[in-house]
């Protein structure tokens, strides 16, 4: 298996770092992985969902997001909260802009024979947004999907968060208050109808498959079966004991994928892989 690290221009001049996992030299397809709120492309189980989709033919490219609040290469230290304050869902759809970009141009390797996409939770929000308006992307999965961003938060929340300008979001495994600044929901507020996921999911039109978990306590299943509403095609799997992250945990350290993580990956090399 070969690993190799890009970095690129992201949101406001900070960098994107990206991690290409290839098996071979064939030219195959890509699937870009896009992780989730307070979430970063080293998180647990990562690199084992890398090798699996390699090992099935298929390259996998992982990022951090430019405000994720990584500040380094690698790792999990969440050493740049102030670029997390900063961040924006706007910033994310051009971040994932340019790491579509870049991994078409054939720069730093060759170009795929085709672009797939998965986003885990609020990365499933930015990719149904992308998919919607971006036709380099040939087939689409959510992994436990968020709906609406403002299902991040509650009703009082928000109005705390316009009063004092900020909202903390605690980290469970740091205990880290993370902040981010109310100009995130400016953004969301300026940009409704861009950042509308349900209308986006109904402009989808390539290939769409929802999966989630039924023990999902963090974001409903409920979710998923609202964007099917929208869809057309239709495709949603729901994986009977897995959590909102198939009952991976970080660290992880065990050599094997949890089993129905290993069903969502199985999912969805098979959806990727079927011509239609």
């Amino acid at each position: 298996m070969s690993k190799q690290q890009f970095t690129i221009a992201g949101s406001s001049g900070k960098l994107i770092t990206i991690d290409l996992i290839t098996r071979d030299k064939e030219l195959k397809p890509l699937v870009i992985f896009v992780h989730g709120f307070k979430g970063f492309k080293d998180w647990g189980t990562h690199h084992l969902l890398a090798d699996y989709f390699a090992d099935n033919e298929l390259n996998f490219l992982k990022f951090n997001f430019s405000h994720n609040g990584i500040g380094s290469t690698e790792g999990d230290n969440f050493d740049d909260l102030e670029s997390f304050a900063q961040n924006s869902f706007s910033k994310e759809l051009f971040d994932l802009g340019q790491v579509i970009t870049f991994a078409t141009s054939g720069d730093k390797f060759d170009k795929p024979t085709a672009i797939f996409l998965i986003g885990h939770s609020l990365g499933g929000g930015i990719g149904i947004l992308q998919a919607s308006v971006d036709k380099r992307i040939q087939k689409l999965v959510t992994w436990a999907s968020i709906s609406s961003f403002r299902n991040l938060w509650s009703p009082e929340q928000e109005k705390a968060w316009i009063a004092n300008g900020v909202l903390h979001f605690v980290n469970s495994r740091t205990n880290q208050q993370m902040p981010i600044y109310s100009q995130l929901l400016d953004d969301l507020n300026i940009n409704s109808q861009r950042l509308d996921i349900l209308a986006a999911a109904k402009k989808v039109s390539s290939p769409f498959l929802m999966i989630h978990g039924e023990e999902d306590t963090s974001v409903s299943p409920l979710h998923a079966k609202e964007i099917e509403k929208q869809q057309v095609h239709k495709n949603i799997l729901l994986i009977p004991e897995a959590d909102h992250v198939f009952n991976a945990r970080h660290p992880w350290n065990e050599k094997d994928l949890p089993y129905t993580l290993k069903q969502a990956c199985q999912a969805s090399i098979a959806f990727f892989k079927n011509s239609n």
